[in-house]
């Protein structure tokens, strides 16, 4: 007999963890071991300890930019175990913090190297992982992970704007990463980003006067809300956010549904979805005057193409990079929007000035 929800995961899966840096044969080799979803944790734990033990051996023999890279490598694999494991939370959070013990060893040892960045936050904090590729402040983008994403995710997304001059905060939010256990998810961002920005001035990486963002999936919709807020955010990239997450309540597969009910602190079923319908940006699209650029994928399974248009059509200085073939954050096609959005990016933070590499 199949397991439903293990096979959800397998068929749709495979491409955004490919391009977050999950190797293929492991995806293949990991999946194919799996009987059922209650396996799944368990199976990327085991995963993720290989390559902490090729980081170990890496790391005895000198090699410490081998052994970064595969802790680093380890990190996502942990996350991948936790991040839609939420009928088991105590499995889960000791994954959990496999991926963050194992991202914390590889943060000093990869190029560049990166740093741990904890931002108060209402009685809790959140927390951020900072990198820049150069040796005085840097024009920086804060990326934002969306519902099941987190800042161990990110690696790949990171690379592609260090080789662009760019440094990058890649920043666990409220319901998310780090933060998720004791901050619920939230619709308003505005008191987020002053959170975060006010925490970037105070760190010499960075150019607090050139910051960006970059959203994926329900982190599209955050990034579209710090756009709509009043702070000193010059360009936003939204990708494959939702205009409104409860129109597409009743697309979203089991999975999704019940991480969101415990990311969101919602008692059950009916409300996680009025905690859904929640997150609109209806109200607020149309207070955004800045460059944005919102990407999107013409199949996307979880969000149809009319959130992007609807975004696109209020928001002033708004372009469109609809791709007809991309699935759900486009995971399916990274090498049409991934280094079009550094550049677009790159580009509005004048990240050409003052380019003086650490590498250099």
């Amino acid at each position: 007999m199949t397991d439903a929800l293990l096979d959800t995961a397998i068929s749709n899966w495979g491409p955004r963890f490919t391009a977050s840096g999950v190797d293929a044969s492991d995806y293949a080799r990991v999946t194919a071991g799996l009987s059922s979803w209650e396996e799944w944790c368990a199976g990327w734990t085991a995963a993720g300890r290989d390559h902490v033990a090729l980081a170990d051996a890496a790391h005895q023999d000198g090699r410490s930019l081998s052994a970064g890279e595969a802790y680093q490598r380890a990190a996502t694999y942990f996350h991948f175990g936790k991040f839609l494991f939420v009928h088991d939370l105590e499995q889960a959070r000791a994954t959990h913090r496999l991926a963050v013990e194992a991202l914390q060893r590889a943060l000093p040892l990869l190029r560049p190297a990166g740093r741990r960045v904890e931002i108060p936050y209402r009685d809790s904090h959140l927390v951020g992982v900072l990198r820049s590729p150069l040796e005085g402040p840097a024009p920086t983008v804060i990326l934002v992970p969306g519902l099941d994403s987190a800042k161990e995710e990110f690696p790949l997304v990171e690379a592609t704007f260090h080789a662009r001059g760019l440094a990058t905060l890649s920043l666990d939010g409220p319901g998310q990463g780090e933060s998720e256990w004791d901050l619920a998810i939230e619709p308003d961002w505005a008191p987020v980003g002053e959170a975060v920005l006010s925490t970037l001035e105070t760190c010499p990486e960075v150019d607090s006067s050139r910051v960006g963002v970059w959203g994926v999936s329900l982190g599209g919709y955050y990034a579209a809300r710090l756009a709509a807020a009043d702070l000193p955010i010059r360009a936003t990239v939204a990708l494959a956010g939702p205009f409104n997450l409860g129109d597409a309540w009743d697309n979203l597969n089991p999975l999704t549904r019940a991480a969101f009910r415990v990311r969101s602190h919602s008692a059950d079923d009916a409300g996680a979805a009025a905690a859904a319908a929640e997150l609109s940006l209806e109200g607020h699209a149309e207070r955004i005057s800045r460059p944005l650029l919102v990407v999107f994928g013409g199949k996307d399974r979880l969000f149809d193409t009319t959130h992007a248009e609807r975004l696109v059509a209020r928001a002033s200085h708004a372009e469109l990079l609809m791709l007809p073939e991309g699935n759900h954050g486009c995971a399916n096609l990274v090498y049409r929007h991934r280094p079009y959005s550094a550049d677009w990016l790159a580009h509005h933070l004048d990240a050409g000035a003052r380019h003086n590499s650490k590498d250099a």
